[in-house]
């Protein structure tokens, strides 16, 4: 393990294409603004059946200590903290005895959506990021588990962390090529335990319905959930637009459950689902009345738990909310700030409460680590696997590559990552959205 050294750690992060891993995939080159009280590492993994974030502890947990403490020296830190639930004692007992001094970990509570950043935050050090604010007004940074562990091994991002759960035969994490198919992961994994199947990739609360099992993985696929057609996660996420505004418009009938257990309101942001549901069916000042909207984080907890009538909140805001952005609407300043709720302890969702609902406890919920060994003919890299612009290839069809080979870059001045070859090979195609590689 050689890490980067302090002067050149920025530098290195960009080169080496180092985005967030946990979902939202951030350039971290670009988090890494000092100074910072307090460094939170987020294994709090809160999706229902992923279990990547705690494998990877168990297996590198010494090193995932060694980049929280270089991190925390860059950034100036006082203290850095482990955010990880309180169940995983194991973890947690052989962990304890490696950290130094102004490190810490914080157990959590095995509660949904404990790994939303703004709640991770509140949990660890007892501050609400203000609406629409980001970690670093209140002196933080969060960091996941696994892009930490890419600063550490200072080395070109070509492989993924995910664990591939569901309706399969042999539930797992692995690390495996970005690049390579969801088809192929799924049947390394033993194969689909149903037939057909649907999958779900990133998690079953804020993941992304796929609808071509030949997509690749990126370097933000956190999970593969297979299930059976019907299941009625499944259903949620096939529903169309028309659908939830019109269901919605006849079916509301304002309990406002969505508004009383949403994280953020909780927290004291102005969302209010059920202000959203409302518009649909009254004739009102569409704008006001759905300006909090602007504060969804979209964690689908209104959808998935709160709604009696199976509604889907959440959609309706999201939508609300990328009209309320083109359009420049701004939240007046005067009811931003408002206390954390005094219930909010006692609405939190548990997990075991939100697997049964979804009916979840059917499938084996465990993805002990596996290594395999990959050998795949082909592989389509995304050029686009982060925020910010796209990266630019700096290769042509015909070039001979090796894993870890620059592929595609983005310019110095925009926000971005490089891309790097998963595996020795040719650049067979290269598209506005892609490069192929073909192994030969």
């Amino acid at each position: 393990m050689v890490m980067p050294s302090i002067d050149n750690l920025i530098p290195s992060l960009r080169e080496n294409g180092v985005v967030g891993a946990g979902g939202a995939g951030f350039p971290t080159y670009a988090k890494l603004k000092p100074p910072i009280e307090y460094l939170i590492i987020n294994a709090a993994e809160c999706e229902p059946l992923l279990h990547k974030d705690k494998e990877l502890l168990k297996r590198y947990g010494a090193e995932v200590l060694e980049g929280m403490k270089q991190v925390r020296s860059f950034l100036g830190a006082g203290e850095a903290i482990l955010g990880i639930k309180g169940k995983y004692h194991d973890i947690i007992d052989a962990l304890t005895p490696l950290l130094e001094p102004g490190m810490r970990i914080h157990p959590l509570g095995d509660f949904y959506p404990t790994g939303d950043e703004f709640v991770l935050i509140y949990e660890t050090i007892g501050r609400v990021v203000p609406p629409g604010g980001l970690p670093f007004q209140v002196g933080a940074l969060v960091m996941n588990v696994e892009t930490v562990l890419n600063l550490v091994w200072n080395r070109p991002v070509t492989h993924k962390y995910l664990t591939v759960a569901g309706a399969v035969n042999d539930p797992q994490t692995v690390r495996v090529p970005i690049g390579i198919s969801l088809r192929e992961v799924i049947e390394a994994c033993g194969g689909a335990a149903v037939d057909p199947y649907e999958v779900i990739t990133g998690g079953v609360m804020m993941g992304r319905y796929i609808q071509n099992l030949d997509d690749p993985v990126t370097k933000t696929t956190g999970g593969i959930l297979v299930f059976p057609p019907g299941h009625p996660v499944i259903e949620r996420y096939r529903k169309t637009p028309d659908e939830i505004n019109r269901i919605g418009r006849s079916a509301c009938d304002q309990c406002s459950f969505c508004t009383e257990l949403c994280p953020r309101y909780l927290l004291g942001h102005p969302i209010e689902p059920h202000r959203a549901m409302r518009s649909l069916g009254f004739s009102v000042d569409r704008t006001a009345h759905v300006l909090g909207t602007l504060f969804c984080c979209e964690c689908n907890l209104c959808t998935m738990i709160a709604c009696p009538e199976a509604l889907d909140p959440k959609n309706v805001c999201a939508m609300n909310k990328a009209e309320l952005r083109s359009q420049k609407a701004v939240y007046p300043e005067s009811g931003l700030h408002r206390p954390v709720h005094s219930m909010r302890e006692g609405r939190q969702t548990p997990l075991s409460r939100l697997i049964r609902i979804l009916g979840l406890h059917i499938y084996e919920n465990k993805g002990p680590y596996t290594e395999m060994n990959w050998n795949p003919a082909r592989l389509v890299i995304p050029l686009k696997q982060h925020a910010g612009a796209p990266a630019t290839p700096v290769v042509s069809v015909g070039t001979r590559v090796r894993e870890g080979d620059v592929l595609a870059r983005v310019d110095e001045t925009q926000l971005g990552a490089s891309i790097h070859a998963s595996m020795d090979g040719v650049v067979s195609q290269i598209t506005d959205k892609a490069i192929e590689i073909e192994r030969g």
